[in-house]
């Protein structure tokens, strides 16, 4: 079964027009399916509106949580064994839905949109072009669009995982960490017609945050003092050799320790690496801490409908 998660916040004039058209290519496409909306604490009458569709299956958020816990919100409920992701602003087409599911069945895990005609502003796609590549440097996975929000997974590639931040932008970067096969293909792309878009210069911030993170929990986790004892040794090795520099320059008396800054480097090096060594230490505990405690999912589901 095919389950199609739409995380939505104040897209009243949309969603209704959206699942009319996810209707229409699911119909057609033949294969069973399920539409979930996920409502992030909409302000306006998007909830009302999406109370009147059928068959649908919505989940309600008391408040705002932002779009990634509301995508994990959905992931985790979805029943099928393929799951698609999309925005609700009908900017992305449900028609390409078909050739996402195809691609998939061609052995990939995770298939990931691409807007290669993109409909937006020139220093909206100029951002969105170096966001990618740092994207990709960083996670090694090098897709021409990071961000675009229609994608298809495998069900099986989210056991054990839950979004947070704003990882749901570097899902796949963090599955592909996972050993998930990924692969991208073009789909359309369509201007905003309602709403307002949800991205800004602080969401852009988190964003880069979030990248860091992905890139941690995808090469490091298991292992955090792995992570911060390779910049421990950096630091320590350079604290040495700024002992050693000022020690050479004593012996051959050029210099005295009180006239060169290197015994001050030294120490300040030494303190990092130390610092460093504790972090992933305390990483390690908490780690096992994690992993021996029940998890909770932190967003509040104020009602889940069902609309058969």
């Amino acid at each position: 079964m095919i389950s199609v998660v739409v995380p939505v916040f104040n897209e009243e004039a949309s969603v209704a027009e959206l699942h009319s058209r996810l209707l229409e290519a699911l119909r057609r496409d033949g294969r069973p399916f399920e539409v979930l909306f996920v409502d992030d604490g909409s302000t306006d009458g998007t909830f009302a509106a999406l109370k009147g569709l059928q068959p649908v299956r919505i989940i309600r958020f008391k408040k705002n949580f932002g779009q990634t816990l509301a995508m994990d919100a959905g992931l985790q409920a979805a029943r099928g064994d393929v799951v698609v992701t999309m925005d609700g602003d009908l900017q992305n087409d449900p028609d390409d839905i078909p050739k996402l599911l195809a691609k998939l069945e061609e052995g990939y895990d995770v298939v990931s949109g691409w807007r290669a005609d993109r409909s937006d502003s020139f220093g909206r796609r100029l951002l969105s072009r170096l966001a990618n590549r740092l994207t990709g440097a960083v996670t090694g996975l090098r897709l021409h669009d990071h961000a675009c929000a229609i994608k298809a997974y495998r069900k099986k590639v989210f056991e054990g995982v839950h979004l947070y931040g704003e990882m749901h932008v570097f899902l796949p970067a963090y599955l592909h960490g996972r050993g998930a096969k990924v692969a991208e293909i073009p789909v359309r792309h369509f201007p905003r017609r309602s709403g307002s878009s949800k991205h800004h210069l602080f969401k852009a911030v988190q964003d880069l945050s979030d990248l860091v993170t992905v890139r941690f929990l995808s090469r490091h986790m298991d292992r955090p003092l792995l992570f911060f004892g390779g910049g421990s040794l950096a630091m320590g090795t350079l604290g040495a050799l700024a002992a050693a520099a000022a020690a050479v320059l004593k012996i051959m008396g050029l210099r005295n320790f009180g006239q060169t800054p290197l015994p001050i480097l030294s120490v300040f090096f030494g303190l990092i690496g130390f610092l460093l060594f504790m972090m992933g230490f305390l990483g390690e505990l908490i780690l096992r801490v994690y992993f021996e405690t029940q998890n909770k999912p932190p967003y509040l589901i104020g009602e889940v409908i069902e609309n058969p």
